[in-house]
């Protein structure tokens, strides 16, 4: 009996897969003894993420290794594949099994998505196999899941358009990547700013979302309002309203809110009207990756990859199903499963007090379980193997508890609430407007706590007369647009074809899922963190001045354009469903490329870059420790510290001066820091972002105070 070749994406997913079998662990791979499964045994071995890569432009021609326009654009004849350098040894193991004598078939056992079946493709068509292949293709790793999964093969040729469809996208993306990012460096380079500008399909039109809220909030002018509110007196029942006319509560000037203040001291009123409604609201979906990101960054503030990361652990433990999915739903064979799941969570102190819950099932419910939006994947849910919450990882186990809960909440009733709006005339002229409510059914709230808090009116009724007790007048301020949460941008991403006017182009994108898919957008967004063109401080994320130059520069250049992402997306999916031919695809991402760089040249002639001093993404090694100035403190040497410039006394004296590399959302060159410990003062920074708006100023050492002052631009 010939044996066959086990082929998964990550070791940890090797052993689990090889978890079930009786087995030998040997060095990267694990042997499965003859079983009913495997009669000739199996040999499990595993990728460790992409083994192989695209090979760089000057492994196609040898001038295409130096940075420069009149080589732009660098579109390869045939794409090559080669082993990351770090990976030769696992990729060597995998070789040597697949050809093997005794090896007679392979099974890809990638993770069931485009990228798995990129991964695991390439690596076989590096090593030259022939062998037939068989796809494996599980949502879960856990031992029941598995050993259905080897009993249910699927052809090779099921997956294959996968496979053409992540290859065309990693292609294009290479295409674009390197073209667009080789000319915007090289233009701006001439412009003066040294530095190294990344641009591409997926990470600057995202770019593109968060510079266009920073914008918005730059150039919003906070303006005063007032308000009136009343408290009356309806016997012996107080209340409070706020001033409406026209569904407006807010007055433009202090003098029209103090006359009706006035106007309605000592005066009677009535309840003109009370309305009440009541409200249901369903439990929520069942989570895809991106919901699970956005509920874990409101909640514990965790970044989408640390999100996605911990699932993915808990993923390879089987405790989860996969965490890449991009459906919110379920089909019956998983939902058959739930009352076993519920019956082992109902036994965890956590959840205990849920129970019993209001459905005893909820397979009749196509909120949940409905087979036809399930492509690749179901939705994130527990699986059969259920842990102890307190042998999980702190982390671990609020992730877990995410999607725990989710799965409760869908067995509960629908939450009730009563709304009550209560409308008071005073004199038969001012309105008055107050709003309470009464949560009636907590139903699925109680799994997963609401932010509504009751706010209980007194039993009023209609045409009831009342008295003014009291008037007072409450100035405000307009508040600017809030930058986005990382959970936030997610969702941005997910939806960005709402930013579409193109309605053909919109449904494209939500029938595509947004901006990037459920698998890299968390990738993307550290992309942007690590290349400086956003920062995220206590979990707000706003546009760097490098983040912001560059969609300034793109402009309205397709690049910046979420149009494109949609139209690409569209062929891509076309591919993947065998509708769309890869090659016709590749042929216009050239021509994009071509047009890309052409609109990159000629609009850089417009570029306006004075007063713009952009640092390095990274501070080099060369540049760790390098002198910057003298201490004004001490007189030793202040050096480059990578995220500041500090006193190299420090270790010696404990002297505790310090620069800044970035003071109110603006860059602190290394110039600037060279001008203030030397002249006392730098030049004029523009766009200081303070309270009350931007501003311009220098930063001034003021050696009384021993602190940075402004001086602020008088022109």
């Amino acid at each position: 009996m010939e044996a066959v070749c086990i082929i998964a994406e990550k070791p940890d997913q090797g052993s689990r897969l090889a978890a079930p079998y009786p087995s030998e662990k040997k060095q990267g791979y694990i042997y499965i003894k003859p079983t009913p499964d495997f009669p000739g045994g199996a040999y499990v071995t595993w990728a460790v993420g992409h083994l192989c890569e695209l090979v760089p432009p000057e492994t196609y021609k040898s001038e295409w290794k130096k940075w420069s326009l009149q080589t732009l654009p660098m579109i390869p004849e045939q794409f090559q594949y080669q082993v990351t350098k770090s990976k030769w040894k696992q990729f060597n193991v995998i070789k040597d099994i697949v050809h093997r004598k005794d090896v007679g078939s392979i099974i890809h056992a990638g993770d069931a998505g485009r990228e798995g079946e990129l991964i695991v493709r390439t690596i076989l068509n590096q090593v030259r196999s022939k062998k037939p292949m068989k796809r494996l293709w599980i949502s879960s790793l856990t031992e029941k899941a598995v050993k259905e999964g080897f009993r249910a093969l699927r052809s090779e040729s099921d997956t294959r358009n996968l496979y053409f469809e992540a290859y065309a996208r990693s292609c294009a993306d290479w295409v674009v990547g390197i073209n667009a990012s080789r000319a915007y460096t090289l233009l701006f380079k001439q412009k003066g700013i040294q530095d190294v500008f990344s641009a591409g399909r997926v990470q600057t039109p995202t770019l593109a979302l968060v510079v266009k809220r920073e914008k918005e909030i730059a150039n919003f002018k906070s303006e005063p309002f007032w308000e009136v509110k009343g408290t009356f007196d309806y016997n012996g029942q107080k209340v409070v309203g706020k001033w409406i006319k026209e569904d407006k509560t807010r007055i433009d000037t202090p003098e029209m809110a103090n006359a009706i203040a006035s106007f309605c001291l000592n005066k009677p009123c009535r309840a003109s009207d009370v309305k009440k409604e009541r409200k249901q609201y369903k439990p929520p979906y069942l989570f895809q990756l991106s919901s699970l990101q956005s509920a874990a960054n409101k909640k514990y503030k965790f970044s989408p990859k640390k999100t996605l990361d911990i699932a993915q652990k808990l993923y390879t433990k089987g405790m989860i199903s996969y965490p890449r999915s991009d459906s919110s739903f379920v089909t019956t064979e998983e939902a058959a499963e739930f009352p076993s799941i519920l019956s082992k969570l109902q036994k965890q102190d956590a959840y205990k007090e849920f129970f019993p819950l209001a459905k005893q099932s909820i397979m009749n419910d196509k909120r949940y379980v409905n087979a036809s939006k399930v492509s690749d994947h179901y939705a994130i849910i527990p699986t059969e193997q259920v842990p102890k919450l307190e042998k999980l990882s702190g982390e671990e186990s609020k992730i877990y508890d995410l999607i725990a809960r989710s799965l409760l909440a869908a067995h509960e009733d629908v939450a009730i609430v009563d709304y009550t709006t209560l409308t008071t005339l005073v004199d038969d002229r001012a309105e008055f407007v107050s709003k309470g409510q009464v949560k009636v059914q907590e139903g699925w709230h109680k799994v997963i706590n609401s932010t509504q808090k009751d706010e209980v009116l007194p039993q009023i009724d209609k045409g009831q007369a009342g008295t003014v007790l009291s008037m007072d007048v409450v100035e405000g301020k307009t508040q600017p647009p809030k930058r986005f949460t990382e959970g936030q941008l997610i969702t941005m991403m997910k939806t960005a074809g709402k930013h579409l006017e193109d309605e053909s182009l919109e449904k494209v994108l939500k029938d595509t899922e947004g901006l990037g898919t459920e698998a890299t957008r968390a990738g993307i967004i550290t992309m942007l963190k690590d290349r400086k063109y956003i920062e995220v401080v206590k979990n707000q994320v706003s546009a760097t001045e490098k983040g912001i130059l560059l969609i300034d520069s793109i402009g309205e250049a397709v690049l910046a354009s979420p149009e494109m992402t949609a139209k690409w997306e569209q062929r891509l999916k076309e591919i993947g469903s065998g509708h769309a031919s890869p090659q016709a695809f590749m042929e216009s991402v050239k021509k994009l490329a071509a047009k890309l760089t052409e609109d990159a040249i000629r609009s850089s002639e417009s570029w306006d870059t004075k007063g713009i001093t952009i640092e390095p993404s990274t501070t080099s090694k060369k540049a760790l420790g390098k002198k910057v100035g003298m201490c004004p403190l001490c007189g030793a040497d202040v050096i480059d510290k990578g995220k500041l410039y500090g006193c190299s006394g420090y270790s010696k004296n404990k002297c505790p001066f310090t620069l800044s590399k970035r003071i109110l959302g603006k860059q602190v060159s290394q110039a600037n820091a060279k001008k203030i410990l030397k002249d006392g003062k730098s030049n004029i920074i523009k766009g200081l972002k303070g309270k009350k708006g931007s501003f311009d100023a220098a930063l001034v050492w003021n050696a009384a105070d021993k602190k940075l002052t402004f001086e602020f631009d008088r022109k």
